[in-house]
């Protein structure tokens, strides 16, 4: 729950019509079949919480005078937490099938295949909760995401008309073969395996 606000803000970078902060509160809260993650910068959250520690170390080694003075007004700055997430992406099973609900990232960490690690760990999600396929909308512009979405298996299945309220853009639904087919499942882990070898030299 504490990361809604950076995950509202993200997604207002990333996206012209957004869902409001109740939305993903009752996602959490009451819908059982949803699974949300985010994406952290580890190194920003060991800098953050370097300079959220100085404060409480200064104010420990102020004499004891200095204590009786009034306190100036606190500076309020995002929490290590929320500074670090870059991103994040969620899912619901709807009976034996994973429909991908969203993925974004913040737009200074695209291009570094940190999306494609988000629809990765979907995918794992996937195969974790019991899915046999793994499906999802995407605007029938947007060529980056379907490009990356075929990478891994989606397929063309059909077309939502003017699915997205902003500007009535038809969406494209797409969906993977059987995940769990031998096939499907080698093909995935192959790209995984390129995928995480990368980031690790990133």
């Amino acid at each position: 729950m504490s990361d809604v606000p950076r995950v509202i803000e993200i997604e207002r970078l990333a996206y012209p019509s957004t869902w409001p902060p109740s939305a993903y509160r009752k996602e959490l809260q009451d819908n059982r079949w949803a699974h949300y993650i985010v994406l952290r910068d580890k190194h920003i959250l060991e800098e953050q919480s370097t300079v959220f520690a100085e404060p409480e170390k200064l104010r420990k080694a102020r004499p004891f005078p200095l204590s009786l003075l009034p306190s100036r007004p606190a500076v309020t700055s995002p929490s290590p937490g929320l500074a670090s997430i870059l991103g994040f992406a969620g899912l619901w099973l709807m009976v034996d099938e994973a429909h991908i609900t969203t993925i974004a990232m913040h737009p200074n960490a695209r291009g570094q295949g940190l999306g494609e690690f988000l629809l990765v760990s979907l995918i794992d999600i996937s195969y974790n909760i019991g899915a046999k396929w793994v499906t999802l909308e995407v605007r029938v512009s947007n060529y980056t995401a379907q490009n990356l979405y075929r990478k891994y298996g989606f397929r063309e299945a059909g077309v939502r008309h003017r699915y997205y309220s902003d500007n009535q853009e038809d969406a494209l639904i797409m969906w993977t073969d059987e995940i769990n087919s031998t096939s499907y499942k080698q093909k995935f882990l192959e790209l995984k395996a390129a995928l995480l070898q990368k980031l690790e030299t990133n």
